[in-house]
């Protein structure tokens, strides 16, 4: 078992941690705040996902993260929900650019999803962690965080191990 990991930004963090871990190969995912260099220096909302590459690959999460949150769209919360991969080395770097062109064939539009060098971690308050888990019934949830659950268990059933509770 090899376990590897690499982080996340989209949208709110509630949904980018329960798409997450509703997936097989996927062993961990921490809910905070993530924060890469330069421009992109400041926290914005984000999921680092450990997983066992002998389960699941990069490509396979790196399509499901466009295609779970709006990676075409530069709306004006892109602070706070800056749509990112954070990559953890130099070869992450390279296969996520290479991920995003081969997948843009895919979309419409173009993808705005940067690729950023992981810098800083703060966690979410425990109160927060495991939302969709622990509130699967509050509204947000039920609108927000069940029709992606949806869709992964409709297009990828063979990476999907969760449960959507209704």
């Amino acid at each position: 078992m090899e376990l590897n990991k690499i982080a996340f930004g989209g949208g709110c963090h509630w949904c980018t941690e329960a798409v997450f871990q509703s997936l097989l190969g996927v062993d961990k995912v921490e809910q905070g705040w993530v924060a890469s260099t330069q421009k992109n220096n400041t926290f914005s909302e984000a999921v680092i996902v450990h997983f066992d590459s002998s389960k699941t690959n990069l490509k396979t999460l790196i399509e499901i993260h466009l295609l779970t949150h709006k990676s075409t769209s530069n709306h004006s919360m892109r602070t706070k929900y800056r749509s990112a991969i954070y990559y953890f080395t130099p070869h992450q770097k390279l296969e996520s650019l290479k991920i995003i062109d081969e997948l843009q064939r895919q979309f419409d539009n173009k993808i705005i999803t940067q690729v950023l060098e992981f810098k800083q971690f703060k966690p979410s308050t425990k109160e927060f962690q495991n939302y969709y888990q622990s509130n699967p019934q509050k509204p947000f949830c039920k609108r927000y965080i069940n029709p992606k659950l949806a869709l992964l268990q409709k297009e990828y059933k063979n990476e999907f191990k969760g449960k959507i509770i209704s």
